[in-house]
Order: C-alpha cells, then structure tokens, then sequence
C-alpha cells in the first residue's frame, strides 16, 4: 500500500475519532449504535481500514452530526493515488478542513519539501490573517461551506514542521507573489514581514525570483515536490498528484533551472522590504 494512499486514510480516521469526541460518544457507544464490531471502529479510527462511502454517511448519523456527510466523503475521494486528477468540487465540498488535515499528513511524512509559488505566499509561510482572507475567498469563489477556522487552525498546526530539525524546505517565490495582494494592506504587511524573517533561517530556504531575471525555464504555475516520491500541481478546477519517476524528475528539473535565477538572503530581503515599503498603510 502506497505511504500517500495510507496517509490520507489516516486523515480520514484522525477526522472520524475527533467528531466521535466532540459528539461525546465512546467508540463502544458507536459501534453499538451501528451495529459493529467495536474493532471495526477502531480500525477505521486509526487508518487501518478503508470506509465505504455507506460507512461514512451511518458514522454521520450515529454521532448526530449528517452535516459533515460531504466534508467525509470529499476525504474519501482523496484516498485513490492511482487518481491523478483529483477534483476541488469534490475534494472541498465540505469545505477546506478536510483537504488541509491531509496536507498535515503529507508534511508531517516528508522530509523534504521544494515548492514554488508565483502569485501566492506558501501555504507553510502564511500568518492566520492572510490565510483566513484566502480561504474566504476561495469558499465565496467555489460556493462551498466555509469552515475557514478549522481550515486556518489546521494549516498553523501544519506549520510546526517548520521546526523539526529532522526537515528540509526550500522554496521558490516569483517576486510578484510579493505584490498580487489579495487581502487588505495591514494583513499583506504583516504577511511580508513573516516571509521577511523567515529569510535565512536554518533549514528553511526562501529564493525570490525578480521581476527583471533571465530565465532559462519560466515558471507557468505553481508546484510542490514532496521528497522524490510526489508532486502536487494546483490548477483552478483540480489538483494533479504525480507519483511517476518521469513526471518528478521534469519537475525537479524545472526547479533546479529556476532556483538559478533566484536571489537568496539579504538580495531576497531587500526585495520583500521593497514590496513592504510599497504598501499604502494609511
């Protein structure tokens, strides 16, 4: 069974056992209810067996709780590796909890991250506000439930893999990521300011790619290699998971030719101050 396969069920479960808590049921009271065994609960629980979409909608109805049917089902959806084209409708129509739990798997099983982004701040370097404003908006854009806080309390929580020393992340950001601002000024600031810091950091390495470089690849879109096992391709309608040796190496390529032209450290800083200093704060 492949480690991304495994860690989205063990998303699934993590997702199942805390809305058996919160429903204040014992997974004795559970599998009761639903007529199981109570070992059949517990290995769903910790990711050791894959629910049915049938499972999914009884566990919903036993804890009280049909409204969070889709939000399960969406993390099903997910399970599928062999699923390149991974739909958002489907993916996010519970809205952007479910999709964020599995991100914290996927970080909390890779060593090493590389990733870039053109018009946007990493998702593991967002502050709470711009996250937030992101979400929103997205939400508002696919018209989907909004469950913005959990979403943002689960990429925060993703964030403390920024202090493992155990990990690895490099990153790519086109300077006009730095200026494509999506939220009010104040937030954008503070976002800025963060990415400022975090310049030079050990273990953590932030290249900026100016506006004026040369480029032997240009960079068409936003990508993230997940060791040397998976990238993961955003696109407005889908997600592409590619797993197969020649889809990683042509990104790892792409990479490398872009990390070429990027500006590292006080060159890199200068150009988030820059992007500051040019935010209208009155």
């Amino acid at each position: 069974m492949s480690t991304d396969f495994q860690t989205a069920r063990e998303a699934l479960g993590a997702r199942l056992r805390e809305l058996r808590v919160e429903a204040g049921l014992e997974g004795r009271a559970v599998a009761a209810e639903l007529g199981w065994q109570t070992s059949k609960v517990s290995r769903l629980q910790n990711g050791k067996q894959t629910p049915t979409r049938d499972d999914l909608t009884a566990w919903t109805q036993a804890i009280g709780r049909p409204d969070v049917e889709a939000e399960l089902h969406g993390l099903l959806a997910a399970l599928d590796m062999k699923q390149q084209h991974r739909s958002w409708r489907r993916q996010l129509a519970g809205g952007h909890r479910a999709r964020q739990e599995i991100a914290v798997r996927q970080t909390d099983n890779t060593t090493m991250i590389r990733g870039l982004e053109v018009v946007r701040v990493p998702g593991l370097f967002q502050t709470p506000e711009y996250a937030r404003v992101l979400f929103e908006t997205n939400a508002a854009f696919r018209g989907i439930p909004s469950t913005t806080e959990a979403a943002v309390e689960a990429r925060m929580r993703r964030q403390n893999a920024l202090y493992d020393p155990e990990k690895t992340f490099r990153f790519l950001v086109c300077e006009a990521a730095l200026y494509h601002r999506s939220c009010p000024a104040d937030v954008m600031a503070e976002q800025l300011d963060r990415l400022y810091n975090l310049v030079g950091q050990r273990r953590i390495e932030v290249g900026i790619l100016p506006f004026g470089a040369q480029l032997r690849r240009t960079a068409p879109h936003a990508f993230w290699i997940y060791d040397r096992r998976l990238v993961i391709v955003e696109t407005i309608s889908e997600e592409l998971w590619l797993n197969g040796d020649e889809d990683i190496e042509l990104y790892e390529r792409a990479w490398d030719w872009l990390a070429e032209s990027a500006e590292h450290g006080p060159a890199a800083r200068r150009l988030i101050g820059r992007a500051r200093a040019s935010l209208d704060l009155t």
